[in-house]
């Protein structure tokens, strides 16, 4: 019997933690890679936006194929292995100190950590952070029944979300803003006596990510139940992972549909997740905003990322999970051509601006040019639009999907997403590196939404009938 709607709200501690797990780790994700930490290291460590840019994008492209090259294997080795925990724990005590370090991300990187031992520690927390995510989601259907796998999937993602906002608002209000702005609600000083001149507002974003991960990931290893522990030897584990992988492909081309949505997803998914590594660190490069400027940057498209996810849901019931993603995908690519057509010196490519002689917009002393609001509104178009297509994108796959073989295409979604990992940074960084310019890096995301978008025409909404 199914379970009723009060007993799907009812989450066990073993389940909260599970979910709190998310809480824990994603502000990595918000804080580091894209709204204070990137465009720190890349315009003030780096001390070049263009070079930063170039070294950002290669970084995370490094990072990228050790990604697409091993986490489908620790996918197939996660669900042999029985026991996830232990292999969490390693990931943590992996990624904890490594972000920890990016306090010695100096300015110039005069005295600190050089700029190419910053991007080793960069490479090393995203490789960890991704191969977590792999355990910690295969954990979900062993912890919880079928009628709360839902909701505490959900659970989770908000979870994380919330978590970032919420240390964004304490760095807005508690170090970034004192003694910047005279309001009376502020402290008179950045608490713990943080240097502004010495960028340690920014700075402390690692210690803080570092041991935000490792508290809250306390309760996921004390009180989330387990799967006992296969007995087998590694050797026969990624034997049998990397048999029951190949076994997945083969059957893929019997499913074509099935197959061209997964390849326009890889390209549209990786010119999204481009948008959110890049964005932040285009916006200082072009507007040259400071970390109190990122702070309300990060809070506002936050807020617009939650709200994609209802509008998601909606034009899914509206029009249909392919028409969503069309439109999502389409959103996005305006947007992006519109926030690339934007300085702060022109607006739309056609329409010149002159800062120092127009008026301010408003008083508020931060984003108070046309070109600034206008960037910043396709921004949170963006984020609405992209967090949209995350939530039609997995319904689909599971518009698509034979019902009877819904694990192994979710295991193909999974690895259509990071398959080409590597393919997006390694593009924005080569373009930004070819030209000399943060605008064609930037711009080149284009080409793997369109090549998405186009795919997406010819894969037809209808679900595939299991073949035996």
């Amino acid at each position: 019997m199914p379970a009723s709607p009060a007993e799907r709200s009812q989450f066990s501690r073993g389940e909260l933690s599970w979910a709190l797990f998310e809480w824990a780790r994603n502000p990595y994700v918000i804080l580091i890679t894209i709204y204070i930490f990137a465009p720190y290291f890349t315009n003030t460590v780096v001390g070049d936006p263009v070079k930063g840019q170039s070294i950002w994008g290669y970084t995370n492209g490094i990072a990228g194929f050790f990604i697409a090259a091993f986490a489908p294997l620790i996918g197939a080795i996660a669900d042999k292995a029985g026991s996830r925990k232990p292999w969490i724990a390693v990931f943590v005590a992996i990624m904890a100190p490594s972000i920890f370090l990016l306090w010695w991300a100096l300015p110039g990187a005069d005295g600190g950590l050089s700029i190419w031992t910053i991007a080793a520690l960069i490479i090393v927390v995203a490789i960890a952070f991704e191969y977590s995510s792999v355990f910690h989601n295969s954990m979900l259907p062993h912890i919880t029944t079928s009628a709360k796998l839902g909701g505490l999937s959900g659970l989770g993602l908000a979870a994380g979300n919330a978590g970032s906002l919420l240390i964004l608002i304490f760095m807005l209000f508690y170090l970034a803003l004192p003694g910047q702005i005279d309001w009376a609600f502020l402290p008179e000083r950045p608490l713990l006596g943080l240097d502004q001149e010495s960028y340690q507002h920014a700075r402390i974003s690692g210690p803080i990510v570092a041991v935000w991960l490792v508290l809250f990931s306390l309760p996921l290893f004390l009180y989330t139940p387990d799967a006992p522990r296969n007995p087998q030897p590694m050797r026969t584990l990624v034997i049998q992972g990397l048999e029951t992988l190949y076994a997945t492909l083969r059957k893929l081309p019997q499913y074509r549909n099935v197959a061209t949505y997964l390849l326009a997803r890889m390209f549209y998914n990786d010119g999204k997740t481009a948008i959110l590594i890049f964005g932040g660190i285009y916006a200082v490069g072009i507007f040259g905003w400071d970390e109190v400027r990122m702070l309300i940057y990060g809070i506002v498209l936050s807020v617009f990322a939650v709200l994609g996810g209802f509008v998601g849901g909606w034009l899914d019931n509206t029009v249909g999970s392919k028409r969503a993603i069309l439109i999502s995908i389409g959103t996005t690519t305006l947007g992006v051509i519109a926030t690339v057509s934007t300085t702060p010196t022109q607006i739309l490519f056609v329409i010149p601006y002159d800062p120092a002689t127009a008026p301010p917009v408003w008083s508020f002393p931060y984003f108070n040019t046309w070109p600034e609001i206008i960037f910043l509104g396709m921004m949170t178009t963006l984020a609405v639009a992209i967090t949209a297509a995350y939530a039609n994108s997995r319904t689909m796959m599971a518009r698509l999907a034979p019902p009877s073989m819904a694990t192994e295409f979710f295991g193909l979604y999974a690895l259509s997403g990071t398959a080409t990992a590597f393919l997006a940074p390694a593009t924005v960084g080569f373009f930004t590196d070819w030209f000399q310019s943060q605008r064609a890096g930037y711009a080149s995301i284009l080409l793997l939404l369109l090549l998405g978008l186009g795919l997406m025409f010819f894969v037809k909404q209808e679900q595939a009938k299991a073949l035996h």
